[in-house]
């Protein structure tokens, strides 16, 4: 499968999550603990917003290892932003090629995503046919998790993100359990609209891939009053992970089963996820 990590809080270069923790991000990329793939090699990509930059989120993909590509090491020690999303690839049979890496973006929205569409080649045709045709020119690859993502934007993700995440993975389900496949959708979703950040963790076996938030600033502070990360760093700065990026103890609390959560300006949201 994939790993995914989203960063909301104090601006800081990306490559102080995406290189420096023990398992970050690029660790993961060819040492991954708890995914279904040890590596994923197959493309990577990073998406970010900055106050003075473009109304949209500007993004770098490739589709080589992210382990090995220098660019994405210089992109990451210069360039600084408050909300940002990565991804590294496992491809689960679809090209390995730019538009297929992750995130996938339109206007302001950025989506990362880690799991499969089962049966995807039987099910496409119907998936495909059911987004919008404004948005349709914009597919721009062959996943199905660009699929899902222009599924959730027809069925209202710039209005109302949850409804839309629950439509988008009640109608990948009846579609699928109209081709007989029994458990159509694995995953876990990252996706943002340059203030939020939306986390949901599903899949229609009850057996979801991992995902994990950071424990609250104010409360790590308290554990580790000397560590002086936590001292630069707002209260309200949170990261959302496929996989801890280390073993501070507390710092990493697993998302339930059939959940979403947003982290946000006050206080963060956490709820149940169910498929309309």
């Amino acid at each position: 499968m994939c790993r995914w990590l989203a960063y909301s809080g104090t601006p800081i270069p990306l490559e102080e999550l995406l290189y420096k923790p023990r398992y970050s991000l690029i660790d993961q990329s060819l040492h991954s603990r708890m995914g279904v793939e040890t590596t994923n090699g197959d493309g990577f990509g990073a998406g970010w917003y900055t106050p003075e930059g473009p109304a949209a989120p500007t993004l770098f993909r490739g589709t080589g290892p992210a382990w090995g590509d220098v660019n994405l090491r210089e992109l990451a020690r210069s360039t600084c932003s408050g909300l940002f999303l990565a991804h590294i690839r496992a491809s689960t049979g679809t090209p390995v090629q730019q538009t297929n890496s992750h995130p996938f973006r339109y206007g302001r929205w950025l989506w990362v995503h880690n799991g499969s569409i089962r049966e995807f080649h039987r099910l496409k045709r119907d998936l495909v046919l059911a987004v919008d045709p404004a948005l349709y020119p914009s597919l721009a690859g062959s996943t199905d998790s660009e699929v899902m993502f222009f599924l959730a934007l027809t069925f209202g993700l710039q209005d109302e993100p949850l409804p839309a995440v629950e439509r988008m993975a009640g109608f990948v389900e009846a579609v699928g359990r109209q081709h007989g496949v029994e458990h159509p959708l694995q995953m876990t979703v990252g996706t943002s609209d340059g203030d939020r950040v939306w986390g949901f963790r599903y899949s229609s076996e009850g057996r979801s891939r991992t995902l994990y938030v950071s424990t609250d600033v104010t409360a790590l502070r308290a554990l580790y009053p000397e560590n002086e990360t936590l001292r630069r760093i707002s209260d309200e700065t949170r990261i959302v992970v496929s996989e801890p990026l280390g073993e501070l103890k507390g710092a990493w609390q697993p998302v339930p089963e059939s959940s979403w959560g947003v982290v946000q300006k006050g206080a963060d949201e956490l709820g149940t996820f169910r498929p309309r």
